[in-house]
């Protein structure tokens, strides 16, 4: 009789556990940095928009001009494998920031305040139809 493959732990804790569901610290940060980057980007624009003279508001405006279209254009590609996802996203992220700062170059109402609004509004319009489209499929699932 041949068994199955099911492994059971070592008493002594030796094992490597493959599907990632070991105790202790450290096991569930992704979703913990990505609200951290989260709060920290949100940090960024309301201090670019308000206009604060704190040293951090370039850091953190210029990562929510970064992880805002990326995050807007990886949840419009979900049919992507995660690796080419999140290069799409930060390539398109930086294409939309470029776009946004040459068209403000070119009428001559270069901002940093109006950067961060347009590069804020373009990434909720591309984020708002993903989101709809997942929660229409997600209720196409329920039945």
């Amino acid at each position: 009789m041949q068994t199955s493959g099911i492994k059971t732990p070592s008493p002594d804790g030796a094992g490597a556990d493959t599907d990632e569901t070991r105790p202790g610290p450290g096991r569930n940060l992704s979703p913990l940095l990505a609200g951290a980057a989260t709060a920290v980007a949100v940090v960024g624009a309301v201090l670019a928009v308000i206009d604060s003279d704190t040293p951090l508001r370039a850091p953190c405006a210029l990562l929510f001009l970064l992880a805002a279209p990326a995050v807007a254009i990886g949840a419009a590609l979900r049919g992507l494998d995660p690796v080419g996802r999140a290069v799409t996203a930060l390539a398109g992220g930086i294409v939309v920031d470029m776009l946004v700062a040459q068209g403000m170059l070119a009428v001559h109402r270069w901002s940093v305040r109006g950067g961060v609004i347009t590069v804020g509004a373009l990434s909720l319009l591309v984020l708002l139809p993903a989101l709809r489209r997942a929660r229409i499929s997600e209720k196409r699932i329920r039945g």
